[in-house]
């Protein structure tokens, strides 16, 4: 019998790619990437008449991801050099909420020539913070009737739902919310181009849509939010529910022309990038936390009882792995801060240097920062260069660097902000501990894992061992473990994930006498954090209006 193989596709926020594995063990044996060509479009419509767009967007265009579909898969498999007939199944995942607004056969509307300049048709990335005023009257509302809902997500709700998103391009955008005959997740509408059935994945609709125990919030809330926009459910958001490795369809033949997989191969229900890298971690089990560190950083727990979390972005039953609570929390930006450190802040002087020591920059700075003492640097960074997540999940936040003085280098600020994405990981942790989760260990995966300093940050700060994924695309792969288990290779996600992934435990483990240390700094970020993200919003809110006020003034 011929070796059974699986896709599994990972669309992130400025790529897509596709590996095959086989079914036997997980291992990659192709793989391929397809850059998006239009990237994220938070500055200016380049899609479309290239108009500036307001601050707090975040937008898409949705040929990129056919791109995947078109490029990577085919090259994948050619990468992979096996017979395409021994494909068996197709798992995808995606940033979540990334919002497509389409027709009634899921064609995007900004492809349409009247929305071709309306950034309100196009793609509203997971980033997309333009619906904070939405999510605060959703917020305000849902506390004022007391709906039960609003518990599963710790109280709060993030402007990056979709819910916000949707009110938000009903209110700024009506002629687009009338034409729309759909408003679905991008983990969704792919599934739905590959087998032409549209449904909505169960624990992306849980964590994303609002669903609760099988109930969407009810006309009359919705109605009581802007009057005509009740059924926004009913009428826009319709479609059957799928749970995690149920399989949506069969791919197409039409699909099959285009990305070179056999039509009939089974399509698993699709599943949030973060979320599926738990199955891809064998991070599993109650009280293992699956760290997905990259652009962005999403930390997920199981449970086996329900226990209310305030401060997260969602608890759902079978949200991560079937028959346990799901609950995450996150950070809106970890490697996006780094990177824009490096790309803004660093002198031409440290970038002669590294090229005098054959070292990168990332290197450069990297070797420099870590020769000091802990504490050295007389710095505490706030990480909320792009908002707080969890557990403030307040988009106006700001970032904040505080005990800056003449002397003060840049490896030391770069250093400080990297403590902060700890910090703030560490208030995540310790929330979940508070409110009856405990966390065990850490099963880490992302872009992030090659930086040996942040992981051993990440075991001292928190005072947990920390375990790594050696796969090489650990979301994809557990994209491909839920394929698995829709075409009937293995019969669970536990059992699936067991026999694919590829971790190695206890990688990084705490060192007391640095932990020790670093709970002296932790204390005074938790003074700023509950100072700046609870007592004292109002100065950063400030700021922000009065950038807005001041771009509205330019676009004149």
């Amino acid at each position: 019998m011929s070796e059974k193989y699986l896709i599994g596709v990972d669309f992130g926020t400025l790529s897509g790619r596709a590996v095959v594995v086989r079914a036997s063990d997980g291992v990659q044996v192709g793989t391929a990437v397809t850059e998006y060509k239009y990237a994220v479009m938070d500055r200016t419509l380049d899609a479309g008449d290239g108009q500036k767009l307001p601050p707090e967007f975040a937008l898409q265009n949705p040929s990129d991801y056919v791109d995947v579909l078109g490029e990577a898969i085919p090259n994948a498999i050619k990468d992979a050099g096996i017979d395409r007939d021994d494909i068996v199944g197709v798992g995808i995942d995606a940033t979540s909420a990334t919002v497509f607004v389409t027709d009634e056969d899921g064609k995007p509307l900004s492809e349409y020539d009247e929305f071709k300049n309306e950034p309100h048709a196009y793609v509203k990335l997971w980033k997309h913070h333009g619906g904070q005023d939405q999510a605060d009257r959703i917020i305000a509302l849902a506390e004022e009737r007391g709906e039960p809902w609003l518990e599963r997500y710790g109280g709060i709700l993030s402007s990056e739902m979709l819910f916000p998103k949707v009110l938000e391009t009903f209110e700024k955008a009506p002629h687009v919310y009338e034409k729309a005959a759909h408003f679905v997740n991008l983990v969704d509408w792919v599934t739905w181009k590959l087998t032409g059935e549209l449904s909505f994945a169960a624990s992306d609709s849980g964590y994303k849509r609002m669903l609760t125990d099988g109930e969407y919030p009810s006309v009359e809330f919705n109605e009581a939010l802007a009057p005509g926009f009740g059924d926004v459910f009913e009428k826009k958001m319709n479609a059957p529910i799928k749970q995690l490795g149920e399989k949506v369809g069969t791919v197409t033949e039409e699909m099959a022309e285009l990305t070179g997989l056999p039509a009939g191969v089974a399509v698993a229900a699709g599943n949030i990038d973060a979320h599926v890298v738990v199955a891809g971690a064998n991070a599993v089990k109650p009280g293992q936390m699956t760290a997905i560190i990259g652009t962005s950083g999403c930390y997920v727990i199981n449970s086996e009882e329900y226990h209310a979390v305030p401060g997260v972005f969602g608890n759902v039953e079978g949200g991560a792995v079937p028959k346990l609570w799901g609950i995450e929390g996150g950070q809106t930006a970890v490697g996006d801060v780094f990177a824009w450190f490096e790309c803004n802040s660093v002198p031409e002087a440290y970038e002669q240097a590294a090229r005098e020591e054959g070292k990168s920059i990332l290197d450069y700075l990297m070797d420099k920062a870590f020769e000091q003492e802990i504490g050295e640097h007389g710095l505490v960074a706030l990480d909320w260069l792009n908002g707080n997540r969890s557990i403030l999940s307040d988009a106006r936040l700001s970032g904040g660097i505080i005990g800056l003085t003449l002397q003060t280098t840049p490896d030391e600020i770069y250093r400080a902000l990297m403590e902060a994405t700890v910090f703030g990981i560490r208030v995540i942790v310790e929330n979940f501990e508070e409110h009856g989760v405990p966390v065990t260990d850490i099963v880490a995966a992302g872009g992030l894992l090659k930086n040996r300093h942040f992981m051993q940050l990440l075991a001292d700060i928190t005072r947990k061992p920390v375990s790594v994924s050696e796969a090489e695309q650990t979301g994809a792969l557990g994209s491909a473990i839920f394929a698995s288990v829709a075409a009937g290779v293995y019969d669970d996600v536990y059992e699936a994930a067991e026999k694919m992934a590829q971790v190695k435990e206890n990688a990084y483990v705490p060192n007391e006498e640095a932990a020790a240390k670093y709970d002296e700094l932790f204390a005074i970020y938790k003074q700023l954090h509950d100072y700046f993200g609870r007592e004292e919003t109002g100065i950063m809110y400030k700021l922000k209006d009065i950038r807005a006020r001041a771009f509205e003034e330019s676009a004149k």
